[in-house]
């Protein structure tokens, strides 16, 4: 499930499909389980299995087994939690140092109530205009520092739901460019955030990543 956000809430929930067939996502409309482990032996342990190895001893390796990993497939299975955001009335200059302490490239923008309106990533910090001739003076630097994220972020942003299906996420960013979906509650509530960096590390690093079933 797809949600869309923008400063005047939800306007859109349904599928990759449906949300394919609306104008909210064109380049006109951007605003700027554990298992037991066994501890012991008991009366019936004794003798040997079928490789010729003690049944006690066979218990004894499984007890040091790792738990069998499940196929990772949905957004709850990679998403970062929780999301650092940007309040959509910070200043520019506030946003590039959220991003700055935490690492990351984009952030999700909320309102003052926490609701989900935007997206801001460095490319929306710093668009192409900025770096003409006419602005290269400290002022007008210091002037741009101070406008509020609301002016440049990318608005309306979809959003996914926890439980998304992983390559839908994916088919939705290269469609958009987006570098990731903030992760939501039906309310609009951010509680999570999924980027392409999240994808690319399940694939390299937590297999498996269920990408065929």
């Amino acid at each position: 499930m797809f949600y869309v956000y923008s400063p005047i809430g939800q306007v859109f929930s349904g599928t990759l499909e449906q949300l394919r067939k609306t104008r909210a996502l064109t380049p006109t409309a951007k605003v700027r389980a554990s298992a037991a482990v066994a501890t012991g032996l008991d009366e019936d342990s004794q003798g040997y299995g079928s490789t010729g190895t003690p049944l006690g001893a066979q218990h004894a390796l499984q007890a040091y087994a790792p738990p069998a990993r499940q196929p990772l497939s949905l957004v709850g299975d990679v998403m970062q939690r929780p999301s650092h955001v940007v309040r959509a009335d910070a200043s520019v200059r506030e946003a590039w140092q959220t991003l700055k302490d935490h690492g990351i490239g984009q952030a999700p923008v909320v309102d003052a109530q926490g609701a989900l309106v935007g997206l801001v990533s460095r490319a929306e910090l710093l668009p192409p205009q900025w770096l003409a001739p006419s602005v290269d003076d400290a002022a007008a630097w210091q002037t741009m520092l101070r406008h509020p994220v609301s002016h440049v972020m990318w608005s309306p942003v979809p959003s996914a739901h926890v439980d998304t299906d992983l390559r839908r996420v994916a088919s939705l960013l290269l469609e958009t460019g987006l570098p990731g979906l903030p992760v939501t509650e039906n309310a609009g509530q951010v509680i999570g955030f999924v980027s392409r960096s999240d994808l690319l590390r399940a694939l390299a690093t937590d297999p498996p990543l269920d990408l065929w079933s």
